[in-house]
Formats: structure tokens, C-alpha cells, sequence
């Protein structure tokens, strides 16, 4: 019974993970906060993140593979909505975690000051020689 459990959790662990890979970008996020409250055209989603109805379209193709969202076609018009209120839930919890994370003083910046070495370093590189 153990493996089974084991394995169920690996899996369930599985899925959470692409689920929050998947609302892992600021894009995606709000997209998700916009459709947890309404349905919409991608069209209209587009303008809502100032950005290309491709690129739009895109980040919602991440968002149905992780079953986050639903679409449905009317004529030549797709529309989006949350898969359910779980998705404005965890939309909600993940607000309040990064609220208190920042209360307790952790923020992204040490990971930032971890990479400007790296970049910098890259920086430095001298630029190989031209050969023809």
C-alpha cells in the first residue's frame, strides 16, 4: 500500500506543479484574475494585457492545457472562463502567501542579487576575434 500511496502522491504532486507553472507569469495571472470574473473573447483579453491577440492566445493555450481554463466557440469568436472557482481561490490564496512572504521580509531580490554576478560576468567576456 505504501508504493501506491507513493506513487498517487507523486503524480497528484505532478499535476499541482504544472498548474503552477502555468500561472507562474504575470501575464497569465492576470489573464486568469480576469476570467475567474467573467467570460471573455480573446480579443478583449488582448486589450486587457496591452498585448497581441497571438501572444494572448498563447499564454490561454498554456492555461487550457492545465486545465485552468475553458473556451467556448460563438461563430468566428472564442471565449475564455476559469475552469471553475478553485482557479479564483487559488488565484487568492497565492495573493495572501506572497503577502505574508513579504511581511516576513523575503522578496525576490536575493534571487536577483544572486544572478547580477552571472550577468555581469558575462558582461566582462571579451568579444571573440573576427574570423573570415
Amino acid at each position: 500500500m505504501g508504493a501506491q500511496m507513493e506513487s498517487w502522491d507523486a503524480e497528484r504532486a505532478d499535476r499541482a506543479v504544472t498548474v503552477l507553472k502555468a500561472v507562474a507569469d504575470p501575464s497569465r495571472y492576470r489573464l486568469l484574475w480576469a476570467l475567474s470574473g467573467a467570460e471573455l473573447p480573446v480579443s478583449a483579453l488582448a486589450e486587457l494585457l496591452g498585448a497581441h491577440v497571438a501572444a494572448t492566445s498563447q499564454h490561454l493555450a498554456k492555461l487550457r492545457s492545465a486545465g485552468l481554463v475553458t473556451s467556448r466557440r460563438d461563430g468566428t469568436r472564442i471565449f475564455y472562463r476559469a475552469a471553475g472557482p478553485g482557479v479564483r481561490a487559488l488565484l487568492e490564496e497565492a495573493s495572501v502567501v506572497a503577502l505574508a512572504a513579504s511581511a516576513e521580509g523575503v522578496s525576490a531580490a536575493p534571487a536577483a542579487e544572486a544572478a547580477a554576478p552571472v550577468r555581469a560576468t558575462r558582461r566582462a567576456r571579451a568579444p571573440r576575434p573576427v574570423t573570415e
